[in-house]
């Protein structure tokens, strides 16, 4: 009989444990995470007409990625059920049993305390409160309330996901600002046509999950029209930045681009029977987001470069 090797012996404990690491990084959803503190992280930029202060920059991104992975986790510890029912979230770490809901639980507990922490130590108290009101509005207002009660749930919910920019912008001012509320109102009004699309793809499962998405309770082509609403109102609320001189002709420039290849794929959406429309336009919308929010960046440095 073969008998194994030290090195064999020790790659069981070792492959468990990094399986485990893996999964435990899984649950923090690292790419929604970066999409939130990049949004964050342009706040802050453009609160002040130079420089971010090093020592803010890095704690409050740190403080606010910690509790955007907080809820992340909290979402995958509680939505176990509705994970297992759907193909592209079946194989998360605690519907596979990698992982054990409370253990998820009482690790997204230890995020959002860090969260809290960093925040109260490092920048201010404002920002530490809203970073902790996000964070519970989207694991329990709705993750817990929301999502399974109303197909509105993400335009209501949409609220605790619009918040990064606010709050990276209270970071820097230690006060909310009118202008910050604009980055706000771009992704609330952002968020309805990129996850409606993405459930129309899925609206198979989500009504096998019992989970009320507007094209399981209301049909595809409403769903399709409320998408075309809502990029219509992403291209005006837009232009606000702009309208208010807080945002030049650099930004005014993206901004018209980008919300017209939103406003074609809704459109396409709306009057093409198109099966890979829907995901295109979720693709799309992943794209717009970050394209936009560079504008805001990029030329708010032209900016300060022409003072």
């Amino acid at each position: 009989m073969n008998m194994p090797n030290a090195e064999t012996a020790q790659a069981g404990p070792a492959g468990a444990l990094g399986r485990h690491l893996a999964a435990y990084v899984e649950v923090c959803k690292p790419k929604v995470v970066a999409a939130i503190v990049f949004t964050a992280v342009v706040g802050m930029f453009l609160a002040v007409p130079g420089m971010v202060p090093l020592d803010i920059l890095f704690a409050a991104t740190a403080g606010i990625g910690l509790g955007a992975a907080a809820g992340a986790a909290f979402n995958h510890a509680v939505e176990r059920r509705i994970d297992a029912v759907m193909a592209r979230t079946r194989n998360r770490p605690v519907v596979s049993g990698v992982l054990a809901s409370g253990s998820v639980t009482v690790f997204a507990c230890i995020l959002a305390a860090g969260s809290v922490a960093v925040l109260l130590t490092w920048v201010n108290w404002l920002t530490a409160a809203l970073t902790l009101i996000s964070t519970t509005a989207y694991a329990v207002v709705y993750t817990v309330w929301l999502k399974p009660a109303t197909p509105q749930n993400i335009v209501i919910g949409g609220a605790a996901g619009a918040m990064p920019p606010v709050i990276g912008w209270t970071a820097v001012t230690g006060a909310v600002d009118p202008h910050s509320l604009l980055l706000f109102l771009i992704i609330f009004a952002w968020t309805p046509p990129h996850f409606w699309a993405l459930a129309i793809h899925r609206r198979n499962e989500y009504a096998a999950a019992d989970v009320p998405m507007l094209p399981v309770t209301h049909g595809v082509a409403f769903t399709r029209l409320q998408i075309l609403f809502y990029t219509v109102l992403l291209l005006v609320a837009s232009l606000l930045p702009y309208v208010t001189r807080m945002s030049g002709v650099v930004y005014l420039a993206g901004a018209i681009a980008l919300g017209t290849g939103f406003v074609y794929y809704a459109l396409a959406l709306m009057f093409r029977d198109d099966a890979s429309l829907p995901m295109r336009t979720f693709g799309y919308s992943i794209i717009y987001l970050f394209g936009i929010f560079a504008c805001l960046l990029v030329d708010h440095h032209f900016q300060v470069k022409m003072v």
